[in-house]
């Protein structure tokens, strides 16, 4: 238990002593911890005393210990009292008798008890194995899943998922959290978030919330859980013997399921497929930095390019798993679904015979080039008239990006400027940050505005819900004036009327993803499904190859859904 010796206070009077004692008496439960096992504690009964003389105490529960106490081991007890934490001197027993099944025990009466004047920095870490399950629920009641880290009587670390800093940062209120222990306790309090810390190397961010509101009844459950914590974690080091009791806080009934492959405190098996459980990292990647922008920091140059060549190596292995990998994404943020689809779907189309560099800055560019949006203020995102004035700070998340990018010297500045400074420039001028009109913009730019309108197309957004790839066609050609026709006319014939990753309701009456697509442009593969939402893992059913048509049915429409 992490506390500094400096903020112990010593007691020697007798009097005090006796009172501060007997308060402990009163709550029964103390923690009795010997001097050779660096105060890691056992729950002892604290029965009476005789002041001056010696202290009763019920050693029932660790009777395994028992035997080193009357061998004269010393030990001290913890306990709390008018507030505060507690401790005795060095103690010794100086009896042991046994009683109807318990053991009773006397000691010395302790010469001083240090006390803790700040309580709340008595705080209990968590180690390695010891999991409790939080939730932090936003104002919408929507929560975010995470785990305790540790707890003091104040309040607590919790790691999430980097996507909880949007949550965090857009809180008025204290926002609810909930634990849940290994054996079922469930607990919540509410609490203010005071300050995180991004872990990028494990995509995980490490908040710290201050509790708040607080009842007597929820301050004296919190002691116990950390109390148990502290108990608990003592079990974890290696010197530990065996016998040593467990809390029952973290005794789980039955046998203790496979942890499943996490990162980042994504549960990497919930994603629909292979495929998609590889792309996570890049997902995970662009979440964390996304963080770092909001911080201050720049484009990780080696991440970016670590990832891009990630992707680049997914596309040359099977392209078709790729594309519909990035409709399988759902979990994550929204600027990170559309960089990375943006980045594949540009790829994919422009990509063929280019040499590595240029392919790879390409899926570099497509991957952040949407980042910036993060240094813009987030309420013209949720203005429900778009005006003037918010789209020009809209506009800024170019600039803002491009001043980012200082460190990614082996980042092509032609393709930069192209794929990020060009793909809202629009040919009638209408565009985005330069109002460039046609031959003025870069044929990469024009290719660009293309992936990036469809993309943004496929999903839900305020004014409006996603789009099926027939709607967003009719709207490309009847944008011809802003979007450029023969890269519309490319971008149709390449991904086809049903591209992969569409979600088409047959004849047969069957809802199916589209996964492949034959020479000709007709599904080749498809994905069963009962419901009109993302895929994931628990929403797929079987897979059909081959003969598609004739299994299900001719495609009588595409249905539209969010990914």
């Amino acid at each position: 238990m992490s506390v500094q010796q400096g903020e112990y206070e010593r007691v020697t009077s007798p009097v005090a002593i006796s009172t501060l004692l007997r308060v402990m008496i009163e709550s029964g439960g103390v923690s009795l911890c010997l001097a050779s096992m660096e105060g890691r504690p056992e729950p002892v009964v604290l029965m009476e005393q005789y002041e001056g003389e010696t202290l009763v105490m019920d050693l029932s529960s660790v009777n395994y210990l028992l035997s080193r106490l009357q061998q004269g081991e010393q030990f001290f007890l913890r306990g709390q009292s008018q507030g505060k934490v507690v401790r005795t001197s060095l103690l010794s027993l100086t009896e042991t008798r046994r009683s109807g099944g318990r053991f009773l025990c006397c000691s010395d009466y302790p010469v001083s008890v240090d006390v803790l004047q700040r309580r709340e920095s008595f705080r209990a870490e968590l180690r390695m194995g010891m999991v409790v399950s939080t939730a932090v629920f936003s104002e919408s009641d929507k929560s975010i899943s995470g785990e305790l880290r540790d707890l003091s009587q104040n309040g607590c670390q919790i790691e999430l998922p980097l996507m909880a800093s949007g949550v965090l940062a857009e809180a008025d209120q204290p926002l609810k959290l909930a634990f849940t222990f290994p054996n079922g306790t469930y607990f919540e309090l509410s609490g203010v978030a005071r300050h995180q810390k991004m872990d990028p190397e494990r995509h995980l961010l490490r908040v710290g919330f201050q509790f708040v509101n607080g009842t007597v009844e929820q301050a004296r459950q919190i002691w116990y859980f950390v109390c148990e914590i502290e108990r608990e974690a003592a079990r974890y080091k290696k010197e530990t013997q065996d016998d040593r009791h467990s809390s029952p806080l973290f005794e789980q009934p039955g046998k203790r399921a496979a942890d499943t492959e996490r990162l980042g405190r994504r549960d990497i098996r919930r994603y629909a497929t292979s495929m998609a459980r590889r792309l996570v990292k890049v997902a995970a990647y662009l979440d964390a930095q996304l963080l770092l922008l909001q911080q201050g920091g720049d484009i990780d140059s080696r991440q970016l390019s670590r990832n891009a060549d990630r992707l680049l190596a997914l596309h040359e292995e099977d392209r078709q798993a790729l594309l519909f990998a990035t409709r399988c994404l759902a979990p994550e943020p929204l600027l990170v679904r559309h960089g990375i689809a943006v980045a594949v779907h540009l790829l994919d189309l422009v990509g063929d015979n280019m040499p590595h560099d240029v392919r790879k800055a390409i899926v570099a560019s497509g991957l952040i080039h949407d980042l910036g949006k993060a240094l813009v203020p987030q309420v013209i995102f949720k203005a429900p008239d778009f005006e003037a004035s918010h789209r020009q700070a809209m506009s800024e998340h170019v600039t803002l990006l491009m001043s980012r990018l200082q460190g990614c010297q082996w980042l092509s500045a032609t393709i930069v400027q192209a794929v990020i400074g060009g793909i809202n420039e629009r040919l009638d001028g209408s565009g985005y940050p330069a109002g460039l009109t046609g031959s003025d913009i870069n044929e990469l730019a024009k290719a660009s505005a293309i992936v990036d309108v469809v993309e943004a197309m496929r999903r839900d957004r305020v004014d409006r819900p996603a789009r099926t790839i027939q709607q967003i066609y009719r709207h490309l050609l009847s944008h011809s004036h802003q979007l450029d026709p023969r890269w519309i006319k490319r971008y149709i014939e390449h991904f086809k009327a049903l591209p992969v990753g569409s979600l088409a309701h047959f004849s047969s009456a069957q809802l199916a993803w589209v996964v492949r697509l034959d020479g000709t442009g007709a599904p080749s593969e498809v994905v069963l499904t009962e419901r009109a939402e993302p895929p994931m893992r628990d929403t797929l059913g079987a897979t059909v190859s081959g003969d598609v048509f004739e299994r299900l049915g001719r495609p009588i429409k595409e249905v539209a859904v969010s990914t």
